[in-house]
């Protein structure tokens, strides 16, 4: 085994540059495919975290038909005895309930559909971090009456600012139009457009005062002590209080649990992608080196060495240097994942695209040690499936024929 590793390491370096360069792409690669694994999860991680903590929370109620039709009479029963409920079990670490209803908001330049949000302020910000998207103002927190805080967007396309008035018009819950004046008090900025575009925010009080002469709540949002939870809490309301619909922010976002469930599929996929383009360098190169040492591979043969041996011997060269590269490779990307990770990856110049899609365009790269270690080994394995070919035909040399060759 010595002289085995001591001619594989000879002959890994009898041809520095070439060697250096198949060096060179086995941690490109490695590199390459670790840190776009990364900025996929982060890319994901990042919208799962917005959309669950700063909007659908881990699981909402509603009245059974109100998602599908969205009007304002299509409120919560039995609002008093679901929030006894909530308060009393143990895995909700907090709720908000929201009266909502779709309208039509009405400044001096047109006219756009929105839909109007009324929340509680003091529960909102316990369970949401959307107030964190306010870039101007303040959230709801004003003495204004009537206050309504609308996306930068939407104010921009108004030619609307801080101050301003709006008038908003929606039905109530006796199907009757009702339109009030609205003060701007507020401007925020998610990472949605289209949310930005099509939603504004207002005290449920305010709000219920125009809809109804009692207070209704047509959402509420509920977080948990563990996203693992939200199934069984979803059944049992709906168990509890058969005149509503509970679900988890899995079945109000298929998409988002789509993403969650391809996950580990994508990490897989875009590594192998990858190192396929990797695979055919590395055949290429240890197919060249092979052709010139076929008369020295023929020497080995006539003087007594096996073929199994011969075989081992190439595949020891792959091996280190797969081994080599991958270390070095595993390091670069650790070192650049951890550093985006920190300060985040800034694709200022996709900001808008990104946002029209929903996502941010600050990344901040993600990779757990499974999926390490999951890409190490897809690297490792495919080097050494590209390197077999160059073996076998190496063991099936006739060192007559590589003598006569020479």
């Amino acid at each position: 085994m010595r002289t085995l590793l001591t001619l594989s390491w000879r002959n890994i370096w009898r041809h520095p540059a070439r060697s250096g360069v198949l060096l060179a792409a086995i941690i490109a690669g490695l590199w390459a495919g670790v840190v776009t694994v990364g900025l996929v999860n982060g890319l994901m991680q990042q919208r799962i975290d917005y959309l669950i903590e700063g909007e659908i929370t881990h699981a909402q109620i509603h009245h059974p038909e109100f998602l599908a039709e969205g009007y304002s009479w299509l409120y919560i029963p039995d609002h008093a005895a679901i929030v006894d409920w909530l308060e009393n079990d143990q895995r909700v670490v907090s709720f908000t309930s929201r009266t909502i209803t779709d309208g039509m908001l009405q400044s001096p330049v047109k006219t756009a559909g929105v839909r109007v949000r009324g929340i509680d302020l003091p529960s909102e910000t316990r369970t949401t971090n959307f107030h964190e998207n306010l870039v101007a103002g303040a959230y709801l927190g004003s003495d204004v009456r009537n206050a309504v805080v609308i996306g930068e967007r939407l104010a921009s396309e108004h030619n609307m600012e801080l101050g301003n008035r709006i008038v908003l018009t929606f039905e109530d819950v006796d199907n009757e139009l009702t339109s009030a004046a609205f003060n701007i008090v507020g401007l925020f900025r998610s990472a949605s457009v289209d949310y930005d575009e099509r939603n504004v925010f207002v005290r449920a009080d305010e709000l219920n005062a125009l809809l109804s002469e009692a207070p209704v709540h047509h959402e509420i949002g509920i977080m948990l002590t563990d996203e693992t939870l939200a199934g069984e809490v979803a059944d049992a309301l709906n168990t509890a209080f058969p005149d509503i619909r509970a679900q988890t922010w899995r079945q109000l976002s298929p998409e988002l649990s789509m993403i969650v469930e391809l996950g580990g599929v994508m990490v897989v996929l875009i590594t192998l992608i990858i190192m396929l383009a990797l695979a055919f360098g590395i055949l290429n190169t240890m197919l060249m080196a092979l052709f010139e040492r076929m008369r020295e591979i023929g020497m080995l043969l006539s003087i007594g060495m096996s073929r199994r041996r011969v075989f081992g011997m190439i595949m020891l060269e792959a091996s280190m240097l797969t081994m080599a590269g991958a270390a070095a490779g595993m390091a670069l990307a650790t070192l650049s994942i951890n550093y985006f990770s920190a300060r985040g990856l800034n694709l200022e110049m996709f900001a808008e695209g990104a946002a029209q899609l929903g996502w941010d365009h600050v990344i901040y790269p993600a990779l757990s040690a499974l999926e390490y270690i999951t890409i190490l080994a897809v690297v490792v394995i495919i080097t050494m499936l590209a390197s077999l070919y160059p073996a076998f035909k190496g063991i099936r040399i006739n060192p007559l024929d590589a003598a006569r060759d020479a």
